[in-house]
């Protein structure tokens, strides 16, 4: 059986830090407040994977009320998603990310992101899409006030 999941997420900037994204540094002048590392893009690819496997969504397996996940590498927290997912017999097909930006530009660091994410998933980088875009300067994005990411999943059930 073939089943879909989609995620989102959201944080507002904060000075100073380092802003990740798809596992990657990125240079800015701000980071994303959050109680991990706020990585929106693999946040949501997070929540969009449980919920292909309907396995509830990021909070509820890693709570921001937990001290053990603060400062917590979204990576680490993909790659224990993508364990619960195998443990249940789920096999990730295709992902697809979307980040919400109006600044940084994120275009130069897509190909390292697709890698990240193909990596944790164990499956091809042909199989994992991110894009970015703005909001042409409308909503908390536009102003510079954060950053959104929306994210699909496709998978397998019974396959492993």
């Amino acid at each position: 059986m073939i089943r879909i999941g989609q995620g989102f997420d959201a944080h507002a900037f904060r000075e100073g830090g380092e802003l990740v994204l798809g596992g990657v540094r990125i240079p800015h002048t701000h980071s994303l407040a959050a109680h991990s590392d706020g990585d929106v893009a693999l946040h949501a690819l997070c929540d969009a994977l449980l919920g292909a496997a309907a396995l509830g969504d990021l909070g509820h397996h890693f709570p921001d009320t937990d001290p053990k996940y603060a400062g917590i590498s979204s990576r680490a927290l993909l790659s224990s998603v993508q364990a619960m997912l195998l443990e249940a017999g789920f096999e990730v097909l295709n992902v697809d990310v979307t980040l919400i930006a109006q600044r940084p530009k994120l275009a130069p660091h897509v190909p390292a992101m697709r890698a990240n994410i193909a990596a944790e998933l164990a499956i091809p980088p042909a199989r994992v899409s991110v894009k970015a875009t703005t909001t042409e300067h409308l909503g908390f994005t536009g102003r510079e006030e954060g950053i959104a990411a929306l994210a699909v999943a496709l998978v397998r059930e019974g396959e492993a």
